[in-house]
């Protein structure tokens, strides 16, 4: 429960989420009207399909890329696996590496619609029964075996091997983290299809790909009943790829993904079309994996200005929860972000990081919020740089965050040595012990500094959101109206992945987890 420290105007807060539903709305009619190469090869991925052909190229690529040259791809993948199991007989992986032959779907006689039917609902039925296992074995595992006290110590590894992250990752969950975060490599945001197998080399971060997740999770499960906790795992669900590692992940019981609705827009140039789709597919299925979602407005701070642009942050808050909302995740599946990235030089900045974190937490109490550490001012001194920590750890546990993504000393310098981890573990310990209850024991002027900068934010942000939901989301977005990027709306990577749907275009997942979610019909596969 959040202590109601700040007075907040909850009519302004209504007003930003009236507005948000405005704003998310708009871009839910342009998301229902397109399927993109990235949802296909998602669903020939939850029909089962998995391995590579004989130079190295993914079959879930090989199908989707297929029917796509044939234009074909409107109507859906599921449609041509589907005819292509009835009219075969063999399973839609022996389908697959039929096609990595001399196999072409959309040669094949169409089949009776009441066979194609049956495939359909059989196949959809197998994977929804796998993800529902896994979401059940993590609520057994933590029932049994409990979690961290929040804010929860979540660390990130980052080796490029995946054997190397494992014993990292399990010695970091042994000091005291909560949960594990195995960054990707650089780039592989930009990569339209997903590496095979598990992986040994990678530059800053580790590739994400099935193999690496059911790795990491096995090593996560045996450490969590060594200690008697359950260490919780993450991974990137972004870029060109968005959905197909949120099956991915789902099928292999992460816990959270970073899943952004503009992140690629705006940090990686990818198209909107397709971010925008992909992220609301990606998000029915986290959301009926029981998966939370970080969201990535941290990232703003880097680029803008902390304290002129706080706003941003608490604007885009809002656009992501209601976004969110409209995929099927529940509020407690809502990491919403922002991050303590004020200038240290700035005198009571604290003070008005303190304002910040305040005015998010008690905004969405019901949400696990992800509370990201200083990087923009990080130095190679190492000592003020476990000082800014202690700082941001102080701030996280005073103000009741959920999710904290821990500081390093070496963060500006390069990827952190086991000895860093565990500095910065013990420092997260040692303040969040000391300062447990701290934040039910204080209060703030109703006149104060923080006061007064929590009721600025929140004005700066209605008046903000005002203006995105006259231009549109899209416009606002080109006019870098967010992180001080500006995008155009037709650009960006991965445009030509982006296919309208027609009329008899089927996706059963979107069907069928829209009915599950209990989302509007309009939010389903089928277009009206």
């Amino acid at each position: 429960m959040v202590n109601q420290l700040l007075q907040i105007d909850q009519k302004q807060v209504e007003r930003a989420r009236q507005l948000a539903v405005q704003i998310a709305r708009d871009i839910q009619r342009e998301i229902d009207e397109v399927t993109t190469v990235s949802i296909e090869r998602t669903v020939a991925r939850l029909f089962g399909i998995d391995g590579t052909n004989s130079e190295g190229v993914p079959l879930p690529n090989v199908v989707v890329d297929q029917v796509a040259a044939a234009g074909k791809l409107h109507r859906g993948i599921a449609f041509w696996l589907a005819n292509a199991v009835a009219a075969l007989g063999k399973t839609p992986q022996e389908v697959a590496e039929a096609c990595a032959g001399d196999l072409s779907l959309c040669s094949l006689e169409i089949q009776p619609p009441a066979r194609v039917e049956q495939v359909l609902a059989e196949y959809t039925q197998r994977a929804l029964e796998a993800i529902a296992r896994q979401r059940q074995t993590r609520e057994e595992l933590k029932a049994r075996l409990g979690t961290g006290p929040e804010p929860l110590k979540y660390v990130i590894v980052a080796s490029g091997n995946i054997f190397e992250d494992v014993k990292q990752a399990q010695a970091a969950a042994r000091h005291g983290a909560d949960i594990i975060a195995v960054i990707r490599t650089t780039a592989q945001s930009l990569l339209d299809y997903v590496p095979y197998g598990t992986t040994t080399e990678g530059f800053g971060g580790t590739y994400a790909t099935q193999a690496n997740f059911r790795l990491m999770r096995q090593a996560l499960d045996e450490v969590g009943e060594e200690l008697g906790r359950y260490i919780q795992l993450v991974n990137y669900c972004s870029g060109l790829c968005m959905p197909e590692i949120a099956a991915m992940g789902a099928l292999e019981r992460l816990d959270m993904m970073l899943n952004d609705a503009m992140y690629g827009i705006l940090f990686r140039d990818i198209n909107m079309d397709r971010t925008f789709a992909d992220q609301h597919f990606s998000r029915m299925i986290n959301a009926y994996a029981g998966i939370i979602i970080n969201t990535g407005e941290d990232n703003y701070l880097t680029t803008a200005d902390a304290y002129e642009q706080a706003h941003t942050v608490l604007a885009s808050n809002f656009i992501n929860e209601r976004l969110a909302l409209q995929a099927g995740l529940r509020p407690w599946q809502l990491g919403l972000g922002h991050a303590f990235e004020l200038d240290p030089k700035l005198p009571n900045g604290f003070l008005y990081e303190l304002a910040m974190a305040q005015t998010v937490r008690q905004i969405f109490p019901a949400s696990p919020l992800k509370y990201m550490p200083p990087t923009k001012y990080m130095t190679g001194d190492i000592f003020m740089g476990h000082v800014q920590n202690a700082m941001f750890n102080l701030a996280s546990v005073l103000t009741g965050q959920s999710i904290h993504l821990l500081g390093m000393l070496t963060e500006a310098i390069h990827t952190p040595y086991l000895s860093d981890r565990i500095l910065s573990l013990e420092n997260a310990k040692y303040v969040m012990e000391n300062a447990r209850d701290l934040g039910r024991e204080i209060t703030f002027k109703p006149d104060g500094l923080i006061q007064k900068r929590s009721e600025e934010i929140v004005a700066k942000t209605v008046a903000f959101l005002e203006e995105i939901a006259q231009l549109g989301l899209k416009r606002a977005i080109s006019q870098g109206y967010f992180a001080d990027i500006k995008r155009p709306p037709a650009g960006g990577k991965g445009r030509e992945g982006v296919v309208r749907k027609g009329i008899d275009y089927v996706n059963p997942f979107m069907e069928r987890l829209g009915r599950e979610l209990g989302l509007q019909a309009a939010e389903g596969g089928k277009r009206s």
